[in-house]
């Protein structure tokens, strides 16, 4: 089975992360089932559920020892679980927290098996080395690391297949290529992987396309991406200042008992120190007429040297043959 993948976006270069709210909100989220068809984004208060709806104004609900203060309250799931990121504490048992229970949280997750995230939009970064990635469940920093809370995200219960559609680091802008848009990676079981291993990998023939597959579902996928700032320059003197991009791609294995990434998949980006310069200009008519005639003397110089090569081959081969020496 498989699970929806909240998609999280981090920016690797403050000390201590924001999520894509804190950072842009020029982004777009849609749940998608295993045929590909986008089902929209749905929020319901839940109110079947007892939720905070049928309470009155002057309840304030338990944050279950990660209030900030004393007079903190927290009336939803959503509310709790803040709480605790905040504190940068895991939500190990949702059951056990009253608005959790209330509110169907646990059965939400059920429902959404078979679904995964098609994002959209864009995020800001400063100009230095860092990465943005997408993995299950919530992150949450303590002492400086990262953490993934990924309570019913357990061994084999969801799959980290991913596309590609646009990724690119700027505006695009004539001539460009982002070597990333419409990649497929496919995490299959074994028995899948088996029937595609005979082709090449990122194989295309006719209308098949054959990705990379992984025999595991788990494991951590790892994009490394080396960003080339570029200006462009048009007939007109109009300046595009974007970025192209090289990538290299790496897969980990989840192994039990090691310490290393949750998994999902991690795009590393950094920047060059070269820069690249396009020009477009306008070739004037003497200037044409001046390559013409270049060319077409060319062309002339050449048809001599072979035409004189052949004319003085000849005519040594027929002195040769006119005193018997041409054998």
């Amino acid at each position: 089975t498989q699970r929806l993948l909240f998609f999280d976006f981090r920016n690797g270069v403050a000390p201590i992360s924001k999520t894509c709210y804190e950072l842009a909100h020029g982004y777009l989220s849609f749940h998608q089932t295993l045929a590909g068809q986008l089902k929209g984004r749905i929020e319901k208060p839940l109110q079947k559920h007892g939720g905070r709806l049928e309470h009155n104004e002057t309840y304030c609900g338990s944050c279950f020892g990660a209030e900030a203060t004393d007079d903190t309250c927290c009336n939803s799931c959503d509310e709790v679980r803040e709480a605790y990121r905040k504190k940068g504490w895991a939500l190990s048992d949702p059951e056990s927290i009253d608005q959790c229970k209330r509110e169907g949280y646990v059965q939400k997750l059920k429902d959404e098996e078979g679904e995964g995230c098609n994002v959209h939009g864009f995020l800001e970064v400063n100009k230095v080395a860092g990465n943005f990635h997408f993995v299950p469940g919530q992150s949450f920093h303590q002492s400086g690391f990262q953490f993934g809370d990924l309570i019913f995200f357990q061994q084999g219960n969801y799959n980290i297949s991913h596309k590609v559609n646009r990724l690119a680091f700027g505006d695009f802008f004539p001539g460009v290529v982002n070597p990333l848009d419409g990649y497929k990676l496919l995490s299959l079981p074994t028995h899948y992987t088996l029937l595609l291993s005979s082709y090449p990998l990122k194989h295309s023939l006719g209308s098949l396309s054959v990705q990379w597959n992984q025999e595991k579902q788990n494991g951590v996928y790892q994009y490394f991406v080396k960003v080339v700032p570029s200006i462009y320059t048009d007939v007109h003197g109009h300046t595009i200042q974007s970025n192209q991009f090289s990538v290299t791609e790496h897969f980990q294995k989840m192994e039990a008992g090691r310490m290393q990434s949750p998994p999902g998949v991690f795009f590393y980006y950094d920047l060059t120190p070269i820069k690249v310069i396009f020009e477009e200009q306008h070739v004037e008519f003497l200037h044409f007429l001046t390559n013409v005639c270049a060319i077409v003397g060319g062309i002339f110089t050449v048809s001599g040297i072979v035409d004189s090569f052949i004319y003085h081959g000849q005519r040594a081969i027929k002195k040769k043959m006119e005193i018997g020496k041409f054998n």
